[in-house]
């Protein structure tokens, strides 16, 4: 779904090809309480920032937790929405919000459930 894409810019209507690389907890490589998701968009860097409060909402919800495909599907369709609304091609880390994360999760497993079950963890190489 959301870890190897492509979307059309808003803007200069560029076919971009976004592709998942890895998660990364930010406490130890910017001192921030956030998972960072590496994108390549057209082999640029980009990271999507979410922020651990969001684990702890989503489990005082549901009583369940986000896992590592979770995050991706959802990082990944925060970019996309990003994209196609007009990003700032020259910013490469975008943070979420706690709200945007569970409305991104949300709408990640609604999508899943059409589609029959969530796509497995990518395998890099």
């Amino acid at each position: 779904m959301y870890d190897d894409f492509h979307v059309t810019d808003r803007w200069s209507g560029e076919d971009l090809h976004c592709t998942w690389k890895a998660n990364i907890v930010a406490i130890a490589t910017r001192h921030a309480d956030a998972v960072d998701v590496r994108f390549t968009v057209n082999d640029r860097p980009m990271w999507i920032a979410l922020p651990l409060n969001a684990w702890n909402a989503q489990k005082q919800r549901s009583g369940l937790v986000i896992t590592d495909q979770l995050t991706i599907q959802i990082a990944g369709r925060h970019l996309k929405q990003l994209i196609e609304e007009g990003y700032d091609s020259r910013r490469e880390i975008y943070t979420m919000t706690v709200s945007e994360v569970l409305t991104h999760l949300d709408a990640v497993v609604a999508e899943a459930k059409q589609e029959g079950q969530l796509p497995t963890l990518p395998v890099t190489g």
